[in-house]
């Protein structure tokens, strides 16, 4: 994360830049410097999630409520001292970092395959220096620091933008984190959360200033380093040889300095030395070797300046100066007004030109006294005679336009350059284009005429005006009428031949032959072609372009762009963005803004066969859940959308999106519509909300029986229902499991969790407690689409799951535990173990499902839970294909349309295929 290498460059080369703070000490000046405002820390949370998962065990699926109690310590600390604390979490991962983001996926996924290795050969949980944290953390995360009352924010953009910004507009403290794009920010200070001792309240800070004292440059030059060394956004690959050439030529290269330390002070040399004798002058192309990642290079120095920033990288107009490329206007006396009139001093003739303000562009723009009128007319220089040429501003494209004296009239006429000739050839405005078109001059009238080129002799024709078509075609003078009259090209000689108007078709006719003869058809292409068109490739051909007018800097060319978003209704948006931004919904923002989402690592056995991945799992569920926020177009009025979804699982490159169509939901009384989900406060209204959470899990038959399961295992029993329906190498020993933790759980403390022991560790065991968790995620999105019919808490995983305690059932399950051993001989749990299970059984009986016993299956289908022996699991959608009974795991990735299906059990023969 962060700038390539610098944090190494900071450790090993710049340790002087970090200096040990204390927030208390800080907190307290602060205050003494402004009486009565809160000393602020705003938190980059996904960079303290590591930092703040402090228990022992992480393998099994998280130890939450150890988690819980961590994070509240964490709160409890810094407000004893006064401190307020602002976390914000990434709310989306922006195109510019997809490639960093997959790169990091795919790097997590080989460490993941290496941790299975690890658990199947030794059993046990691998070290620290494997840590993987748990599935859903940065989710959960979320919901645990609502809870205990904090500020939580959720981005709209990459989160380090707006951690930055927050803390320079509400005057922070600091930002808290572990990345170094926060010493190229120009915001408060940076301090380290790797390096903070919570029980001192001590930690490092990282000076900027310090930085760029040591490597010669200034705060405004950090961002172009950064784009320099590499980042997020500009591939480090991209200016190696650069980097280089700057070493090459460093004479400072320090012998004790590691190498990529020398190529930080060698690209900071080259900056302070060579580019700032430029700066200002030249733009960043015309000084760094940036080819065509000209536009990526100028977002990523920009991604870097927060709002009222500026960069004097940057080509732009010094303020309170008018320049004209490398001239600076002065001011002179007009003799003719008596004012101040400002000048500028032509690059050719070096002799002063008076200028004016262009009320467009707002910049300088040299001007000449017209002789007749005496006024004051605006020009440019012609290309080929270095010379001023007077010009005239076009109504329509806002662009100076040559002009010439008409010497008949002595008024400006537009004039521009004939490609052949070089010379300057009169233009008039065309009514319908308002496009400027060549003219000539008629002998007879004295009055211009608009003209074409002929493409065979490359000279101009006149031409007249089609009424049907309106375009422009070419003419003759007839010398008996001495009027205009078509022409076409005859396709045999290549000349032009009179035609006169077809009345009954309204076409040309060939005068001669009185056969219709296509308009102005190319022989080779048969085409008809456009006005002004290039008769070789049927393109458009430009205008006249005057030569002086640049094209605009790329920083202030970028037009205003209006967001493209899925869903049309911006009183819906408007809500879904809010419950976004305070994070209290999880992806159903992104789903209706950009229709792409996005689910990170999941612990799963890439060769365990028997088990598909969360994603395939969970992949119906959020189809209805498209379909309830975004339409299935099954109505007639709208296509059907797709949802771009980048979800990590085995055989999946990532090099493109899986594409996923909504799936059609079955609600008793129809799909409620989002409004009244979202905005309705009628009595009725949350049973309907509750019909449309049980409709995306396909459960609507099962809402009685839910809804007799008491708080907080009703969530519970609705996610282990669906599970058990969907994935049939689930059996009965694993259902006691689920239900066993979750009971146990509600009487243990933080202490005794902590405290559990394992006999070993099995590697199916923690693939199925990371499938809970993601399962758990999932009813967070579903409860957020349909206007939160359940309370989050109820399915928060400090309440209904803890890792090590499902671990330790599910082994002890495996060993054929009683029931009453694994509720632990306590009646009360008994009783509501008895009862869950009977509620989730007969649902899964509803759906054709029958839940066995392992032992029981292992008798008629030897070999079937083996490692490596074959499974199935139910699906609701999959992709467009001819095999209906392809498995999910023979189902390569890809940029693929997942079209839904109907239900199915994919039977046990049918396999998982390598």
């Amino acid at each position: 994360m962060g700038v390539r290498g610098l944090q190494g460059f900071v450790g090993s080369t710049c340790p002087h830049i970090c200096t040990v703070v204390n927030f208390k000490e800080l907190a307290e000046r602060h205050r003494n410097k402004h009486p009565g405002g809160t000393p602020t820390i705003v938190v980059d949370a996904m960079c303290c999630l590591r930092y703040w998962y402090t228990p022992e065990s992480w393998i099994c699926g998280g130890q939450w409520r150890e988690y819980f109690s961590a994070l509240r310590d964490f709160v409890k600390t810094f407000t004893a001292v006064g401190i307020k604390l602002v976390f914000f979490f990434d709310g989306t991962v922006e195109q510019g970092k997809r490639d960093e983001w997959v790169r990091r996926r795919l790097k997590n996924s080989r460490e993941i395959s290496r941790v299975f290795h690890y658990i199947k050969s030794h059993k046990e949980q691998p070290g620290r220096n494997m840590f993987f944290i748990p599935s859903g953390l940065a989710i959960f995360t979320r919901f645990a620091l609502k809870t205990l009352g904090q500020e939580t924010l959720c981005s709209l953009q990459e989160a380090d933008y707006e951690v930055a910004s927050y803390g320079l507009q509400n005057n922070c403290l600091g930002v808290l984190g572990e990345d170094t794009d926060y010493l190229i920010y120009d915001t408060c200070p940076y301090f380290s959360i790797g390096d903070l001792c919570l029980e001192s309240l001590s930690t490092v800070m990282l000076c900027r200033e310090k930085l760029c004292e040591s490597l010669n440059i200034s705060l405004a030059d950090l961002p172009l380093l950064a784009c320099l060394l590499g980042n997020d956004i500009i591939p480090e690959g991209m200016f190696e040889s650069f980097r280089y050439k700057c070493l090459s030529s460093y004479t400072s290269v320090k012998e004790n300095f590691d190498k990529k330390g020398n190529i930080i002070l060698a690209v900071a040399d080259h900056i302070s030395k060579v580019l700032r004798l430029h700066q200002g002058e030249k733009k960043l192309e015309e000084m760094l070797p940036l080819g065509p990642n000209k536009a990526l290079f100028y977002k990523g120095v920009a991604s870097y300046l927060l709002p009222g920033q500026i960069s004097p990288w940057f080509f732009q107009k010094p303020k309170g100066l008018i320049t004209l490329d490398k001239q600076v206007v002065s001011m002179n006396s007009d003799p003719e007004s008596e004012q101040e009139v400002p000048m500028c001093t032509d690059p050719e003739s070096k002799q002063g030109v008076p200028v004016c303000t262009d009320p467009e562009s707002k910049q300088g723009v040299p001007v000449c006294t017209d002789p007749e009128s005496k006024q004051g007319v605006l020009m440019c220089t012609d290309p080929e005679s270095k010379q001023g040429v007077p010009v005239c501003m076009d109504p329509e494209c806002k662009q100076g336009v040559l002009v010439c004296t008409d010497p008949e009239s002595k008024q400006g006429v537009p004039v521009c350059t004939d490609p052949e000739s070089k010379q300057g050839v009169p233009i008039c405005i065309d009514q319908e284009s308002k496009q400027g078109v060549p003219m000539c001059t008629d002998p007879e009238s004295k009055q211009g005429v608009p003209m074409c080129t002929d493409p065979e002799s490359k000279q101009g024709v006149p031409m007249c005006t089609d009424p049907e078509s309106k375009q422009g075609v070419p003419m003759c003078i007839d010398p008996e009428s001495k009027q205009g009259v078509p022409i076409c090209i005859d396709p045999e000689t290549k000349q032009g031949v009179p035609m006169c108007i077809d009345p009954e078709s309204k076409q040309g006719v060939h005068s001669k032959s009185k056969q219709e003869v296509p308009m102005c058809t190319h022989t080779e292409i048969k085409q008809k072609l456009r006005l002004g068109a290039d008769p070789e490739f049927e393109l458009e051909a430009p205008m006249c372009t005057d030569p002086a007018v640049k094209q605009q800097d790329l920083m202030n060319m970028e037009p205003e762009v209006k967001q493209v978003t899925m869903v049309s209704d911006p009183e819906i948006l408007k809500v879904a963005r809010a419950q976004h931004v305070q994070a209290e919904s999880y992806l159903v923002y992104n789903i209706m803004s950009s229709g792409e989402i996005e689910c990170s690592n999941t612990l799963e056995d890439a060769l365990d066969q028997a088990l598909p991945s969360q994603a395939f799992v969970y992949r119906p569920v959020r189809q209805r859940v498209y379909s309830l926020l975004l339409g299935d177009g099954r109505d007639g009025t709208s296509t059907c959308p797709t949802v771009k979804e980048w979800f990590v699982y085995s055989g999946n490159p990532l090099r493109h999106p899986d594409l996923v169509r909504p799936l059609q939901m079955n609600i008793p009384g129809g799909t409620p519509n989002l409004k009244s989900l979202w905005l309705n406060q009628e009595p009725g209204i949350q049973g309907r909300r509750l019909d449309a959470l049980l409709g995306c899990f396909d459960l609507s038959s099962s809402r009685e029986e839910l809804q007799a399961v008491e708080n907080p295992f009703k969530a519970l029993c609705c996610l282990l229902i669906y599970l058990f329906v969907q994935v049939d190498t689930l059996c009965l020993e694993d259902l006691h499991a689920f239900i066993a933790q979750a009971l146990c759980l509600q009487g243990k403390s933080t202490v005794q969790l902590a405290d559990l022991q394992l006999d070993y560790i099995d590697p199916r065991a923690v693939q199925l407690g990371s499938l809970l968790v993601r399962g758990l995620t999932t009813l967070v999105l579903v409860n957020s689409a349909c206007g939160f019919p359940w309370r989050m808490s109820d399915f928060m995983p400090w309440n209904v799951f803890d890792g090590k305690l499902f671990h330790q059932k599910y082994l002890q399950a495996e060993k054929g535990y009683t029931v009453e051993a694994l509720v632990e001989q306590n009646r009360s749990r008994l009783t509501k173990f008895h009862t869950l299970k009977s509620v989730v059984c007969k649902a899964c009986v509803k759906e054709n499902r029958r839940i066995i016993s392992r032992q029981l299956w292992r008798s008629h289908q030897p070999g079937r839970w083996g490692r490596q022996g074959s499974g199935s699991h139910r699906t609701s959608s999959g992709y467009s294909r001819a095999g209906q009974g392809q498995h999910w795991r023979d189902q390569g990735p890809g940029n693929r349309q997942y079209e839904p299906d109907h239900w199915r059990r994919h039977s046990s023969s049918s396999g998982w295929s390598n």
